[in-house]
């Protein structure tokens, strides 16, 4: 590649992008009433064999899709002999199948059953006709099994499950832990791999900062393995090469990953992990992590570091947004394979009037990471509060150029999801 073709193609994206607010505006893909959970934790996916179908999911068990690229929504409701209990997770994978993960719930009564989280489920589809099959699931052993997030394997289709065990969920005692566990699909979800712990570090169980949570897959280029996740005012990375794992810190977090802001009183900072598998692509084979933490000089950041060495080495985290002293929170990170562009969507409180107002901000890097830009893609603020749980993720997809973040808003009593519809074009320049 020549580089200063590359740098083009750079200067003229963002201009492109920060144009984009001219014409484009938020899409609501549903709203209900804002109960202490209710629509939120939502998840995306962009179909890779067509991206006018685009899938979406959110608590505890919505399911939603378009045909026309996000710009129309149905919604219907997932049901499953396991139950559907939160936590959903949408991938597709290269011949069109979605995956829809969630927490398992099977005997339908919630926390008065003692078989709630007992399992990890996996229901599938085929194509925007086809309907979820009962589902999938990973071994029971007797303990709880949350925070779930998965991954496709673009060479061979195989899918990677990352998610937190606990002995017993929400206690505090000492001999009771939380460890990260892993399982992997090579039949398109039909059956599980025995669920292997990917470190000897483990944290408690009380669902806070010293328990062992966040743990998002990827693939890397050459068949290896890697999962972020956080603990004790640490960012980790597990890579699995061949049969083994080691784990490494990749960076301290001051906050821990348990942190609030006005009107999110629970807000995660936990880690996402993605790899670049645009062969064209000058950082081909780089591993991205981002993160959210709390800085005294300016607040809330986003930040991102990334290896090149395959998890040998890592880069100083770096801020994602300019923002100065406002806070920027709950982030994810995505990566269009089919051009290595990086983007990322969080929330956002530069030029707000209020403690509680938040907008939501998209930002793409188009050069491994190193410079970013920046575009707000709400249509208008909105004002959470403490009392109305907002979820502990949103969410981002792209391939092919079609990118969609997809978050939370609460107003008016009413809580609702929200998709915004960019169509990116970035070209390599050999």
């Amino acid at each position: 590649m020549k580089l200063n073709h590359f740098l083009t193609s750079i200067v003229l994206l963002s201009s492109v992008f920060q144009t984009k607010s001219a014409f484009a505006q938020a899409v609501r893909i549903h709203e209900g009433p804002a109960h202490l959970t209710g629509i939120c934790e939502p998840t995306i996916s962009v179909d890779p064999t067509n991206p006018k179908n685009v899938y979406a999911a959110s608590v505890l068990n919505n399911f939603y899709q378009s045909t026309d690229g996000g710009l129309s929504w149905s919604i219907a409701s997932v049901s499953s002999p396991y139950g559907v209990w939160g936590d959903p997770c949408l991938v597709t994978d290269f011949e069109g199948r979605t995956y829809f993960f969630h927490l398992s719930d099977p005997e339908g009564t919630n926390w008065k059953s003692d078989q709630i989280l007992d399992r990890m489920v996996c229901q599938t589809k085929d194509g925007p006709e086809d309907a979820f099959n009962e589902g999938s699931f990973t071994a029971i052993n007797g303990k709880k099994h949350d925070k779930e997030w998965a991954a496709v394997n673009p060479k061979n289709g195989a899918i990677a499950l990352s998610w937190t065990q606990f002995d017993q969920y929400g206690t505090d005692h000492p001999d009771c832990h939380s460890r990260i566990l892993f399982s992997e699909s090579k039949d398109r979800g039909k059956s599980w791999s025995a669920p292997e712990e990917i470190s000897s570090f483990v944290g408690n169980c009380i669902d806070n900062d010293g328990t062992a949570e966040g743990a998002v897959p990827a693939y890397g280029n050459r068949g290896e393995i890697y999962i972020g996740w956080a603990l004790d005012q640490s960012i980790w990375m597990s890579i699995k090469k061949g049969k083994s794992w080691v784990t490494r810190p990749i960076a301290r977090q001051e906050a821990g990953w348990t942190q609030s802001y006005a009107g999110f009183d629970r807000c995660n900072g936990m880690p996402v992990t993605v790899v670049d598998h645009c062969k064209k692509s000058p950082f081909y084979g780089r591993v991205y992590v981002c993160w959210g933490d709390q800085n005294k000089k300016f607040g809330g950041e986003i930040y991102v570091s990334h290896s090149d060495d395959r998890g040998k080495n890592w880069s100083d985290p770096q801020r994602i947004s300019q923002g100065g002293k406002s806070d920027q929170f709950l982030p994810w990170l995505t990566i269009d394979p089919t051009t290595g562009a990086l983007f990322a969507v969080y929330y956002d409180r530069r030029g707000t009037n209020t403690p509680t107002e938040t907008n939501t901000y998209l930002a793409q890097s188009t050069d491994g990471g190193e410079h970013w830009s920046e575009l707000k893609i709400n249509n208008a603020p909105f004002y959470p509060s403490d009392e109305v749980f907002m979820g502990d993720y949103n969410h981002i997809s792209a391939h092919g150029g079609v990118v969609r973040p997809i978050w939370t808003e609460l107003r008016d009593g009413k809580k609702s999801i929200w998709t915004y519809p960019l169509d990116f074009k970035f070209s390599i320049h050999q």
